[in-house]
């Protein structure tokens, strides 16, 4: 072949076109290449299908591990699959109840169920895995060991990304139902996170006292008209008394109460919602620019989850807080 024919064939255009591109301006060059690729893709699309709308790739799915233990949830809590904008596969794990999430040992029956938990999100096509409980970042190593997706158990395994951001300014507060409750996770967060929450970095702020908040050391319904006004007072008077840039909120029950923070300090607000929309956003597509629509729709119905959904009717009597609340004992 002559250059420029063996030219020509190499951009895959045809002999007229390429003598045309060789006659262009340098300035010009660059934008008729890229062209050039556009229309080699397009005609590749042409042949093999049309780009995204791949029917074998679904859209991507939360899986969240849940304690045994039930009660009637809000929007924004991370068991009311409404607070997210994707699909949510719940899995109950039979006796892990907040107290032995909370003391970070499973019996060995209850770790059984934990690691068929996460296995059946895994099969359920889940694109990242986290838990209902932010004490459940003791079981992040177990949980992460199984399964090759990621897998953030507590929303504190965000709190390095937090620290790095806000390395140089300020304190970061960490936010947890019970102060008293967290101290002992210490030596965990440390471990798992790379973070020493004793340092001066961190304030730990309880919710303990808050009116309106109580309902959820027994199971009942969270009042968050009552205990917004609570849970903003405390923020504004840690960021009174210490130089806060950020918070950090443990309990993901907290969450329904985070635009309320942001509202009133200005302030960033990280959270198990955040925590969750941060992964699924590597795993879905993106509208506003490169290849769209490369998976499948999601139809926006969440379904109506009960606690004890999922199990087999053997694993769902094991349940220690199904008669609790209006839960449904499924057969």
């Amino acid at each position: 072949l002559s250059p420029p024919r063996a030219a020509a064939d190499a951009m895959c255009l045809p002999l007229s076109q390429c003598l045309d591109w060789c006659n262009l301006p340098l300035r010009h060059r660059s934008s008729r290449r890229n062209d050039s690729k556009r229309a080699t893709i397009l005609l590749r699309a042409q042949k093999s299908g049309p780009l995204g709308r791949d029917p074998n790739i679904e859209h991507a799915k939360l899986g969240v591990i849940r304690l045994d233990y039930h009660y009637p949830t809000e929007v924004g809590d991370i068991d009311n699959a409404e607070s997210f904008q994707y699909p949510v596969v719940y899995r109950a794990v039979p006796g892990l109840t907040f107290q032995m999430c909370q003391e970070g040992k499973m019996t060995p029956e209850v770790e059984e169920a934990f690691k068929d938990a996460v296995r059946f999100l895994h099969a359920q096509g889940c694109s990242f895995i986290t838990g209902d409980c932010g004490f459940m970042l003791y079981f992040q190593d177990l949980a992460e060991r199984l399964i090759s997706l990621p897998v953030a158990m507590s929303p504190l395994c965000s709190l390095p990304s937090v620290t790095t951001a806000f390395r140089h300014h300020g304190k970061i507060a960490i936010f947890t139902a019970n102060s008293e409750m967290l101290e002992p996770m210490h030596d965990e967060i440390m471990r798992m996170c790379g973070v020493e929450t004793h340092e001066q970095k961190y304030v730990i702020v309880g919710c303990e006292d808050v009116p309106g908040f109580e309902p959820i050391f027994h199971g009942g319904k969270l009042d968050i008209a009552v205990a917004t006004p609570g849970i903003v007072a405390k923020a504004l008077k840690v960021c009174e008394e210490q130089e806060v840039h950020a918070f950090m909120f443990e309990c993901t029950q907290l969450p329904p109460f985070s635009d309320a923070v942001r509202a009133a300090t200005r302030k960033p607000v990280f959270d198990a919602i955040t925590t969750c929309d941060f992964f699924m956003s590597s795993c879905v597509d993106n509208p506003r620019f490169g290849l769209n629509d490369w998976h499948l729709a999601w139809d926006g119905d969440h379904g109506n989850y009960v606690l004890g959904d999922c199990l087999t009717p053997h694993s769902k009597k094991k349940l220690v807080t199904i008669n609790r609340g209006n839960t449904v004992l499924h057969t």
